[in-house]
């Protein structure tokens, strides 16, 4: 029986990760201990866990999981029994014309981790690696079928590359080193504190602020697209009930040709603003499609579901109207975010720990 006593949650102040934790300490009334582990790159921000602060069930670590050492001084200073790793680079763009810190955080990363992990807990059976990738690594679907969890890898970008070859390593360990592993590939999220740079709340900043709508190709590319609590919601699940070396897909059930959804993000806004739609359907504006660029992305979430009782509960125009709302009311979170305020107050509160 697993202990889950002392969980790490590796880049818990990025998009998932923050939700992640929002949700066992506030939501899961964990009484454990979470400890963050964030490098504190441009996507992670502290200040997306300020709510809950320094307590008896949370600790903030700023730490490179590329730094081994640090690594596993983290793992036997805190008594750690689960680890939660969503660290990543994740951008696909930038992983287009920068791969090299994919390479670097998500694969030498991971092997860190793991390599921490198996030395640290020695043959125990009552912990747990759950390693949070992707259905990139899946490659591009036709017009019809799904992505399952024997689904051949065929990754197109070197984001996806990466995440595939973190994926093998941590299945790896797995087999040869009998570590206690489970494995997650989730499609795309949305919700509060993502990353400006991303599709849905790029679109709804600029759609607030007058600006282009940018959609690659002719915007038929298709997203299957999962609120992020329902998928910090799966990861629990598995960390509760999944069983070991078992991997599960991740999705919202939800397929949106992008052109289609930047249109009804256009009418959700318009709603939420008391604007006629046109004025805002006016800045859609198709650009250069990125290369590489997988056609269409669609989850079977059969196995979760079946086994572990786990199934997305936020519909589509829910969520996105809780996420409209998030980035309307947070105007200090988006301008600190996106102007890079944040490296600051991050390097005076956190310079040398």
């Amino acid at each position: 029986m697993r202990k889950m006593q002392n969980i790490l949650v590796t880049g818990g102040c990025g998009f998932v990760g923050s939700n992640f934790i929002h949700l066992t300490i506030e939501k899961r009334k964990f009484d454990g201990l979470v400890v963050n582990a964030d490098k504190l790159t441009y996507a992670g921000n502290p200040e997306n866990l300020s709510g809950i602060g320094v307590g008896p069930h949370y600790r903030f670590e700023r730490a490179d999981i590329c730094d081994y050492e640090r690594t596993e001084q983290l793992l036997r200073r805190y008594e750690i029994d689960t680890i939660v790793h969503f660290a990543a680079e994740s951008h696909v763009d930038r992983s287009i014309y920068g791969p090299k810190d994919f390479i670097h955080t998500n694969i030498t990363g991971t092997f860190n981790l793991l390599e921490a992990a198996r030395k640290y807990w020695a043959g125990r059976d009552d912990v747990l690696f759950h390693h949070v990738s992707t259905v990139e690594v899946f490659g591009s679907l036709g017009e019809t079928g799904y992505f399952t969890e024997t689904t051949p890898y065929d990754p197109k970008s070197p984001y996806s590359a990466s995440k595939a070859s973190s994926d093998h390593l941590v299945r790896a360990y797995h087999h040869t080193f009998d570590l206690p592993v489970t494995v997650t590939n989730c499609s795309n999220n949305y919700g509060p504190y993502q990353f400006p740079e991303k599709l849905i709340p790029l679109m709804i900043l600029n759609l607030f602020e007058g600006k282009p709508l940018p959609v690659y190709g002719d915007g038929s590319n298709i997203r299957d697209w999962i609120y992020v609590v329902d998928h910090a919601e799966a990861v629990w699940s598995i960390l509760d009930s999944g069983e070991t070396g078992e991997t599960y897909n991740v999705g919202g059930k939800n397929e949106w040709k992008n052109i289609d959804l930047v249109n009804l993000l256009c009418e959700r806004a318009a709603a939420f603003e008391g604007k006629d739609q046109d004025h805002y359907k006016k800045l859609i504006t198709l650009v250069k499609d990125r290369p590489g660029h997988d056609r269409r992305y669609a989850v079977d979430c059969g196995k979760i579901e079946a086994s572990l009782g786990w199934s997305p509960k936020v519909e589509f125009q829910e969520g996105l109207d809780r996420t409209i709302a998030w980035y309307r009311e947070n105007t200090d979170w988006i301008e600190t975010t996106r102007s890079g305020e944040h490296r600051d107050w991050i390097e005076r509160n956190y310079d040398n720990r």
